[in-house]
């Protein structure tokens, strides 16, 4: 149910039936307070005088064709130029009751289907997952849910940092360290092979002989060399299972067959070189082969180069992401495609796209989005690390998470059984970092505070769990079966009417993800919806309603809630409790 679109679409009717020469989108908007009606349309006097006319004689004309119909109690003019709009009670009642008996809370599946693939996460190889991970890969698991829950078919793509120069040096290393029969009997853990990718690195920059051999073990691995393919294929191994353990705790739908890394296009890469060639899309410079695009400028005002392969035949990203580009359109068959990374790859992102385009990889219409992110912050506004500078892990902060809300549950309970406490601890920790994430506008920096994102008051995950688990308390202690009622929902309050139209606008905000990836809606709308129950709650009777028809009224209503809550919570990716 969308109720915005639906005045939406009627003004925008009325409007055409009164024959405006210029159109002007109506905007609709939610009152803040209820004299002035439950919606507004803010922009009529910008619509009155894109077409010569008085705001108010522009009114009288839309209410001619619009006051008939059934969902508006009473539309009025209030100066200096809006129209307030009132919703019928009986009309919300019925759109209630249709949400009661609903398991997808009326909901509907899109009417055109896309084959959508989603690329996030993405973590490297060789390397521990960072803080720096955690908004591509819970942000981008939200539109993932999303999008299936309206009936899209969607891909999961964990394009990981598999392939690439590093690993020339990481092999050369173990080589040189001759660590590999170690590495092949499991006795080195990631961290370790973190450390070893660290000194090797260090060792390229200081020893040039090393840097040779290491190109070289990139041209060994990119050409199938067995024993490198071995070793290489073993760190991938130790470092995706360290990975799927942190999807796990975090709630993230990633799994194993998702993980689509750059080797997955290794054997693409020379047939691509090759064929951009015979296009004249690609040319051969000073021994590399590059693309040099117009549409992209250096700071000399010159078309940028894309280098595709280097003088010793070794691929970059750019080959890579081509292959990417291509694989996914042919062979799974995507119309649309979402990104998330951070906004440093978008260039990199819009030069493959137009490659592809330029070679006919991708058709013209393929839709492409690149939905990026800003950082976390710590309290000096800074990006968020520890206090020695390095990167906090991402295994470290979800285990502090963790521990601090245990510490905030045994002051609450001190007698909660261990069990029980170690549960409710990690679902509330892992969920309070989660929300506080996806609560902000994902293209903004944010500051990371524990204080704030394991409040119980406020818009936070905590709060809204807190207000699930109370809805579910009130239902219990009511000897009525709810589902059983044949009873009609009736609206008499202010705060029944405010919290009934809430939950109607459930669609609205799902269809807002669907089209631009951004949570913090859906925080934010399960925000007030926890809040518009708290007030319903603290000025209506429920459970001691004098009527009987009023009571099981406001329990289906209580209800409808709670069920809303849980659906909105899941799309998060947030587990819910029926007990805090």
């Amino acid at each position: 149910m969308n109720i915005k679109y639906i005045i939406k679409k009627d003004i925008e009717q009325a409007l055409i039936k009164i024959n405006l020469k210029n159109y002007y989108e109506p905007l609709i908007v939610a009152t803040k307070k209820i004299e002035f009606g439950n919606y507004q349309v803010d922009n009529l006097i910008k619509i009155a005088s894109k077409n010569n006319i008085e705001p108010y004689n522009l009114y009288t004309k839309i209410i001619f064709f619009i006051e008939k119909n059934n969902i508006y109690k009473k539309i009025i003019f209030s100066y200096p130029g809006f129209i307030n709009i009132f919703i019928e009670k009986k009309w919300l009642s019925e759109k209630l009751e249709k949400l009661f008996i609903s398991s997808r809370l009326c909901v509907k599946h899109v009417s055109s289907r896309k084959t959508i693939v989603v690329d996030y996460s993405s973590p490297n190889i060789a390397k521990e997952m960072h803080v720096g991970h955690l908004r591509s890969t819970i942000i981008g698991d939200v539109t993932v849910r999303t999008l299936e829950f309206l009936g899209h078919h969607v891909i999961r793509a964990n394009h990981i940092g598999d392939w690439g120069t590093q690993f020339g040096m990481l092999l050369a290393y173990l080589k040189y360290k001759k660590l590999e029969k170690k590495l092949k009997e499991n006795l080195i853990s990631l961290k370790e092979i973190e450390n070893f990718y660290c000194k090797s690195k260090e060792k390229c920059d200081l020893d040039k002989d090393f840097e040779k051999e290491s190109r070289k073990y990139v041209v060994k691995l990119q050409s199938g060399d067995d024993q490198c393919y071995s070793t290489w294929k073993k760190l991938v191994k130790i470092t995706m299972n360290h990975n799927y353990k942190i999807y796990e705790k975090l709630n993230i739908t990633l799994k194993k067959q998702h993980t689509m890394g750059e080797s997955l296009y290794s054997d693409m890469l020379s047939d691509i070189i090759k064929d951009l060639k015979e296009k004249k899309i690609a040319i051969e410079k000073n021994g590399a082969t590059m693309i040099f695009l117009n549409e992209f400028k250096n700071k000399l005002g010159e078309p940028m180069g894309v280098v595709i392969q280097k003088k010793d035949k070794a691929f970059l990203y750019s080959t890579t992401d081509i292959a990417c580009l291509k694989y996914r359109y042919e062979k799974l068959h995507a119309n649309r495609i979402i990104y998330y990374t951070d906004a440093r790859q978008h260039q990199h992102l819009l030069q493959i796209w137009t490659i592809c385009r330029k070679a006919d990889y991708i058709p013209q219409d393929l839709l492409f989005e690149h939905h990026t992110f800003g950082m976390m912050l710590s309290k000096n506004k800074r990006p968020f690390k520890t206090r020695d500078g390095n990167t906090i892990k991402l295994t470290e902060l979800l285990d502090e998470a963790i521990n601090r809300a245990k510490d905030l549950i045994y002051q609450k309970k001190p007698n909660l059984p261990k069990k029980k406490l170690v549960k409710l601890a990690n679902i509330i920790g892992i969920s309070a970092v989660k929300y506080s994430d996806l609560s902000k506008n994902r293209n903004t920096n944010y500051i990371f505070d524990w204080d704030t994102m394991l409040n119980f008051e406020g818009n936070t995950s905590p709060y809204i769990q807190y207000a699930y688990t109370r809805i579910i308390s009130i239902l219990k202690k009511s000897t009525i079966q709810i589902r059983k009622f044949s009873e009609k929902i009736h609206l008499t309050n202010n705060s029944e009417i405010k919290l009934a139209i809430k939950i109607l606008e459930f669609e609205e905000i799902i269809l807002i993800i669907e089209k631009k990836g951004t949570p913090h809606v859906m925080c934010n709308y399960l925000y007030e919806l926890a809040t518009y129950f708290s007030n319903f709650y603290e000025n209506c009777s429920i459970l001691f309603a004098k009527k009987i028809k009023t009571r099981k009224s406001r329990l289906k209503l209580s209800f409808l809630t709670a069920k809303t809550l849980k659906k909105g919570l899941n799309i998060l990716g947030i587990k819910i409790l029926k007990k805090m």
